[in-house]
């Protein structure tokens, strides 16, 4: 693992100790990587939205349709 140093002012470093102290982080850089992993995860998941917007529409999503995914998902079983 590589070192990254970064700078903050004093009310954002206050700010980032408090977050560690109430949420149960070991570290400010523990924090840190959350707030990174937890910003890479959204933007994937806009991409996908923005991709799924795109598209073209396969069909209607009514009342037929959502049973027949909830028919799906009971017929898969537990995993």
């Amino acid at each position: 693992m590589t070192t990254m140093n970064i700078s903050l002012p004093d009310a954002l470093r206050s700010f980032v100790n408090d977050q560690v102290s109430a949420r149960g982080y070991r570290t400010s850089s523990e924090y840190v990587r959350d707030l990174i992993r937890n910003d890479r995860d959204r933007q994937r998941l806009r991409g996908l939205l923005l991709e799924g917007a795109a598209s073209p529409q396969a069909g209607i999503a009514d009342a037929d349709y959502f049973n027949t995914l909830r028919r799906r998902v009971r017929d898969a079983g537990p995993r």
